[in-house]
């Protein structure tokens, strides 16, 4: 072209010749032919003649056949030059040789573009028409695109099965190739999700379905998510490398749901190596590369934790039977079984820590495992109550023993109280709990630190109305030692003085902290009333509101028998002493004569009389000298008793409180369900009975699982008593009266 401007008006005719001269040339240039690179005159020449015929006057502009002009000329290269090139060529070559025409294709697009800026700037933008970038883009499309990109595809999905299978493939053209479906696109993404993700994803997942179903029949669990991870891992690299972002997520959800979800039933239940045989062997590693691969699908853990709750239950069902089994004379080893499920209550919550990142689902799985088999009774003995027994076992070992370590104790107070949290009957606990705490701080077989320990943590899980009688006991302790001294001082100022040959100790416990216990009157020794009328003298100048109610059954003596070889001492109860003191002033008393003189109940004196005359040590002597007492019986002071040692405690026989306390607690339960059924009532007003019910089984269940036919009878006895009524017109519904 000349950069001269004619003052003639140029014709479309000349102007098209010295264009495509121009064109000519740009093809032989960015194909790589010989030829001079275009000069700077020549470059604003091809732009000035663009120019000048776009600002010509009408009817010599030539603004709309230039525009028409542009397009031709890249529809005629890509249909004539870069589509037949492109056609000739297969497989891999193919893909080469359509990356090579697409950059040339944009150089040319690039080039012309500069050629006809003018039309850009004025022509197109007056009009509203496409630009020449688009123009270029669109011809590209429709004329080379649209005819080779099914062949394309099929190539490219091919050359990623190649590399899925171990081969090397150029990355780098396929992601040259792969940026071309979405330029495509003109903006959007729609080109390349339809011509060729679509595509993609379905033989992805072809071949991972065939990949799993070989997989899970050739491989153990560890070995198949291994494989799993890997084929993730080599995915999502692909999209880093050549496939769009965008196709991430799609792909990601693709070979999750072949290779994890479709199989988890199948991989997750594989013999010998399954959840339950990684949790048998402490396979920490594959446990977590379980977590990982199904935490990244949407509920994808769920029958992982559906499966850890299964095989916890099974191992916990299993000491559980173990326990039975080992049961002798039903008597059950609750330090044993608790120790162990307390080990597994550890083994498991490091799973859960450590494997399983603390998901709230694996929390929520080991809770229900536990609260299955710890609520299971072991020969007769329900979980509550073997729980108090360990616990009892455990402070009186502790405060025997010296040399334990505090903080191993403290741990096992911490996991206690971790195992009341699964066990639905948890004022059964406290009940039996109190019963024992009240043998061990009035038997002197405690430490402070130990139960001031647990009572803080009971009170901290389970609320303060839980802890405030045993918290009572426990200062009623502290208060007797204050109460003891006050008591000795009395005894050194009073006239009367202290008691001959007699220590005497009391505690005196308030009646609303302790445990019931039966009360009678027994007739004491003078020795022993001459006692108790000091400390009543010292008790009645500190208060004058209290009245004392002497509990002799929990007392405890320590006397000195004389017998014929020596003098031993012996540890007895009150009930014991006052027996043993009977035979003072006389050598034989018969059953009727020491049932009269004692005033004790039949089944107290059996007890008593066979602890001193058929156990191991006979103190007494007994005819007939048979194994049980019977009321004919009568008995002698056994004078030729001797043994070699000089100290001897004398137990009773045991008395199974067992049902007392079930009763007592069953008792309690009533009141708190009169409670909680008035106190909804008197919030709501007006409800029908299926959500009273409900409702009350909700507020009482965090101590313990109503029963929803005591519910209703409760409700009965509410409505005898004017509590509640039933609605006139509808009786299933209850209002509350005020």
């Amino acid at each position: 072209m000349s950069s001269s401007q004619s003052r003639e008006p140029i014709t479309i005719e000349d102007g098209i010749k010295l264009i495509d001269a121009a064109v000519t040339k740009l093809t032989r240039i960015i194909e790589g032919k010989p030829e001079p690179p275009f000069l700077p005159e020549e470059y604003i020449g091809n732009y000035t003649i663009v120019y000048n015929m776009c600002i010509q006057k009408p009817p010599h502009d030539s603004s709309g056949p230039l525009y028409e002009k542009y397009g031709a000329i890249l529809q005629a290269y890509d249909k004539l030059t870069i589509l037949p090139s492109i056609m000739e060529k297969h497989d891999e070559y193919m893909l080469r040789e359509l990356s090579r025409w697409w950059e040339i294709n944009k150089i040319m697009v690039r080039w012309l573009s500069h050629f006809f800026y003018y039309l850009d700037r004025y022509y197109i933008a007056r009009n509203g028409i496409p630009s020449l970038t688009v123009v270029g883009m669109t011809c590209f499309r429709d004329h080379v695109y649209e005819k080779v990109h099914f062949n394309v595809k099929q190539v490219v999905i091919a050359l990623i099965h190649k590399e899925r299978e171990g081969q090397q493939i150029d990355r780098a053209l396929l992601k040259n190739v792969l940026d071309l479906f979405v330029q495509n696109g003109m903006g959007n993404m729609e080109r390349y999700e339809k011509d060729f993700e679509d595509f993609f994803l379905t033989e992805t997942n072809s071949y991972y379905s065939r990949k799993a179903s070989r997989w899970i029949q050739e491989d153990s669990c560890p070995e198949y998510m291994i494989k799993a991870e890997e084929s993730l891992k080599k995915e999502k690299e692909r999209v880093s490398h050549y496939l769009h972002s965008d196709t991430e997520p799609k792909l990601v959800a693709n070979v999750q749901t072949n290779l994890l979800v479709s199989v988890a039933k199948q991989l997750l239940e594989k013999e010998n190596s399954g959840c339950s045989a990684l949790l048998r062997d402490d396979k920490t590693d594959d446990l977590s590369r379980m977590y990982r691969l199904y935490h990244a699908i949407p509920e994808g853990l769920e029958p992982v934790a559906v499966a850890f709750r299964l095989h916890v239950t099974a191992e916990g069902n299993s000491l559980i039977k173990q326990a039975e089994d080992a049961a002798t004379s039903g008597i059950v080893e609750e330090q044993v079984l608790v120790r162990k499920i307390i080990d597994l209550h550890d083994k498991y919550m490091a799973y859960v820590t450590d494997c399983f990142q603390n998901h709230t689902l694996f929390h929520k799985s080991l809770k229900e495992a536990f609260e299955i088999f710890c609520n299971k009774k072991v020969a007769g003995s329900s979980s509550a109550e073997m729980l108090a027994t360990f616990c009892d076992n455990l402070f009186k070992k502790a405060a025997n023993d010296k040399s334990n370590d505090d903080s191993t104790i403290e741990s096992t107070i911490d996991n206690v109280v971790k195992l009341l949290d699964y066990i639905s009957d948890k004022d059964l606990f406290a009940e039996f709990y109190r019963k024992k705490l009240a043998r061990r701080l009035l038997f002197g077989k405690f430490s402070d630190d130990h139960e001031r320990s647990i009572l803080t943590k009971l009170k901290g899980q389970f609320g303060g109305q839980f802890t405030s009688k045993m918290e009572g006991m426990v200062t009623d302790m502290q208060l007797g030692k204050d109460q003891q001294t006050g008591f000795e001082e009395y005894l050194k100022n009073a006239n009367t003085g202290k008691p001959k040959g007699i220590d005497f100790t009391v505690t005196v416990l308030t009646t609303g902290f302790w445990p019931s216990y039966k009360t009678s009157d027994l007739n004491l020794p003078l020795e022993m009333v001459n006692c108790i009328e000091s400390f009543k003298a010292h008790y009645e100048i500190k208060t004058n509101h209290r009245r004392l109610m002497w509990i002799y059954s929990l007392g405890n003596c320590n006397l000195t028998a004389r017998f014929d070889a020596k003098p031993i001492e012996l540890i007895v109860s009150t009930y014991q002493a006052a027996v043993l003191c009977a035979f003072n002033h006389t050598e034989r008393l018969t059953y009727q004569e020491l049932i009269d003189q004692l005033n004790l109940s039949h089944e107290d004196l059996v007890r008593v009389l066979h602890s001193l005359s058929c156990a191991k040590y006979k103190f007494l002597k007994k005819e007939p000298a048979s194994k049980t007492i019977s009321k004919t019986d009568s008995f002698e002071f056994n004078s030729k008793f001797t043994d070699k040692m000089r100290r001897i405690k004398v137990p009773l026989p045991p008395v199974d409180d067992r049902k007392k306390v079930v009763e007592d607690v069953d008792k309690d339960r009533r009141y708190a369900i009169d409670a909680s059924l008035v106190r909804i009532m008197k919030s709501r007003k007006v409800l029908p009975h299926q959500q009273l019910v409900s409702e009350c089984v909700e507020q009482l269940s965090r101590m313990f699982k109503p029963d929803i036919k005591m519910i209703k009878k409760r409700i009965e006895d509410l409505i005898s008593r004017d509590y509640l009524e039933r609605d006139t017109e509808n009786p299933n519904t209850f209002k509350y009266v005020a």
